[in-house]
């Protein structure tokens, strides 16, 4: 975990309050998004890791005269703890219900007659509009344009620009004409003439490209504009090779530069506009909204759904996809079992390494799907902690590893997490764990009514640990891009829904999403058990259309790990089957030691 000196960011801090000053802000918030709202921004956009040292993928600063706070969720609270410690940051842990919102912290630290500032084109469109009625609430105004830490950020990465290349149908499935056409239809539905799309992976999915100006998301800087009969997208031409170019023209794409977007929607006249206020940024639906030619129409994004549900040809490559990378965790298991047992130098960041290896040789391998989560017992208690040369544990034939990895390929995107014992564990380990895989094995054995959404199911996940009162601070699993984001929505499973998030989608075939529940003990270890699993058709009958859920995850549990006299017969018979299936689908590619290793790990339990 990389720990700035915290006098550097006090330095920051009171830089950016001279500039508050100069320009009348009070109070300045800080997101951690892009210009398109992206999960995970480029480097360029890491205003807010710059001033608060916190490097989570989640996170707001709010700066006043007299205070400084992050706001984080339950993910990163011992991680952000540690990392603005004497900083001149306080902690704000989101979701605990003595915690205030944002906007309502900021409406505490406001008067009548002073002013709320912030870069709105890295703000979300409905966080912007939230803080905007936050500040009138108060007597306050909002300055949208104000960023106070550009000027001050010095050695600032530049601003992203990769060459795309082009997905054929091959592995998309699907052509531009195609999606557009599906596109257009909700655009009618909706009576909309015009769309607005500023999210990179929708986009991207859209016009069947992909790039690398965002690490580990596959995606390039762009906007887009569709109308009935034409279809813009506003990026930098030469970036664009001449199978896409080719490819535009048939499908009646035009290229405009990046930035033209904003005065196209100001200009435009007589337009019924389709835009998602949770996925563009507040400056240009204040440009739609503002438009006083045009009418707005706020809904989710039509590319949302449509690339959840993935094709035939997609499902395909992704079945196929995870034999390989099967393999390759497999592989890395063994490897790690008998490395640290005979006493060989490795750490969280050297074994994270030798996995990203096995991968990279895979034949369409492109990238990692995220930074490798290599965490050493009481570093597994913070979920997304990430080890540095500089700062990581060292392997000892004890305890447990926690590793949650994935990759970009052109036959998809993986996520998978497997938590692996290095000598003796406790029983309180091997408890945890078995209750994790129950949990785990009962959401993706679930049959449910079409019309279940992620809040329907969540509880099969965690009702073992629940009826030991153990909680984890997070949904039970996201949906996955092809290609595109490791974190997709809409789909995914949670108990309670987050407000701002899009997590309320109805689960449809074709959909694949993670099932990865978890224990955490902060001090002591974490404990994660993650599977990709699909969402398929079972049968329709007089009550309905009743779905269930296939594995695409294929990589054998740690046996050594799991108490059979917790498991059910039902949890030990989908156990054998997901084992016997493992066996048969990786075996062929292991050699004499990996087999061994295999066998050992899905040997059939007897009931």
């Amino acid at each position: 975990m990389v720990i700035t000196d915290c006098k550097i960011i006090k330095t920051r801090l009171n830089k950016v309050r001279d500039n508050m000053k100069r320009r009348n802000i009070s109070v300045y918030v800080v997101t951690t998004e892009d210009y398109h709202i992206s999960e995970y921004p480029g480097d360029y956009f890491k205003e807010r890791e710059f001033i608060t040292g916190f490097t989570g993928s989640a996170g707001t600063a709010v700066i006043s005269m007299e205070e400084a706070a992050l706001f984080t969720d339950g993910r990163y609270y011992v991680q952000a703890e540690l990392q603005i410690k004497d900083t001149g940051f306080h902690l704000m842990r989101s979701g605990l219900s003595e915690v205030p919102s944002i906007s309502e912290y900021c409406r505490t630290l406001l008067g009548k007659g002073e002013v709320l500032g912030f870069d709105g084109k890295c703000v979300a469109a409905g966080f912007g509009m939230e803080l905007e009625e936050a500040a009138k609430s108060k007597g306050a105004s909002v300055d949208m344009e104000f960023d106070g830490i550009e000027s001050i950020y010095t050695d600032r990465p530049s601003f992203p620009h990769t060459d795309a290349y082009y997905l054929n149908e091959k592995y998309s499935g699907e052509s531009i004409e195609s999606k557009l056409k599906s596109v257009r239809q909700i655009m009618t539905e909706k009576n909309c003439d015009c769309h607005i799309i500023a999210s990179l992976d929708d986009i991207c999915w859209l016009y069947n490209i992909r790039g690398n100006d965002v690490w580990c998301n596959p995606v390039i800087m762009c906007y887009s504009c569709i109308f009935e009969d034409k279809a813009y997208i506003y990026t930098d031409e030469d970036r664009l090779n001449g199978e896409i170019l080719e490819a535009f023209h048939k499908a009646g794409v035009v290229v405009k530069p990046y930035e033209s977007i904003y005065k196209d929607v100001a200009d435009m006249r007589d337009r019924r506009i389709l835009i998602d206020n949770k996925r563009v940024n507040v400056k240009l639906l204040k440009l739609s909204l503002l438009n006083e030619f045009c009418q707005v129409v706020q809904a989710e994004n039509p590319e949302v759904i449509l690339k959840s549900k993935k094709n035939p040809v997609e499902i395909s490559n992704l079945t196929d996809l995870h034999v390989d990378d099967g393999v390759a965790l497999t592989k890395f298991m063994c490897w790690l079992k008998k490395a640290v047992k005979s006493g060989e130098y490795v750490t969280e960041v050297t074994a994270a390494e030798y996995l990203d290896n096995l991968r990279s040789n895979i034949s369409d391998y492109i990238e990692l799907s995220f930074d490798t989560i290599s965490a050493y017992n009481e570093n597994g208690a913070q979920l997304h902690y990430h080890a540095t040369k500089d700062n990581c544990a060292v392997l000892k034939p004890e305890g447990m590893l926690l590793v949650d990895s994935g990759g970009q390929y052109l036959r998809g995107t993986t996520d998978v997490t497997r938590t692996i014992s290095l000598g003796p564990v406790s029983d309180d380990m091997i408890r945890h764990y078995t209750l994790t895989l129950k949990g785990m094995l009962n959401l993706a054995g679930a049959r449910f009514l079409k019309g279940c959404t992620g809040f329907n199911l969540d509880v099969l996940a965690r009702a073992p640990l629940w009826n030991e009162k153990i909680d984890y601070r997070c949904g039970t699993g996201h949906g996955i891009g092809y290609l595109l984001n490791v974190h997709e929505g809409s789909n995914g499973f949670r108990w309670k829904h987050n407000p701002g998030h899009n997590d309320l989608s109805v689960f449809e075939p074709g959909m694949v999403t993670s099932d990865e529940p978890g224990v955490y003990i902060e001090g002591k270890y974490g404990i994660r058990i993650e599977n990709e699993i699909l969402c398929v058709e079972d049968e329709t009958n007089e009550y309905g259309t009743w779905l269930q859920f296939e594995f695409l995850t294929l990589a054998p549990f740690d046996m050594e790990l799991i108490d059979v006299s917790l498991l059910e017969r039902k949890d030990i018979e989908q156990l054998n089957n997901y084992n016997k299936m493992v066996y048969e689908k990786l075996s062929p590619y292991m050699n004499q030691e990996e087999l061994a290793y295999l066998k050992a790990n899905t040997a059939t339990i007897n009931i």
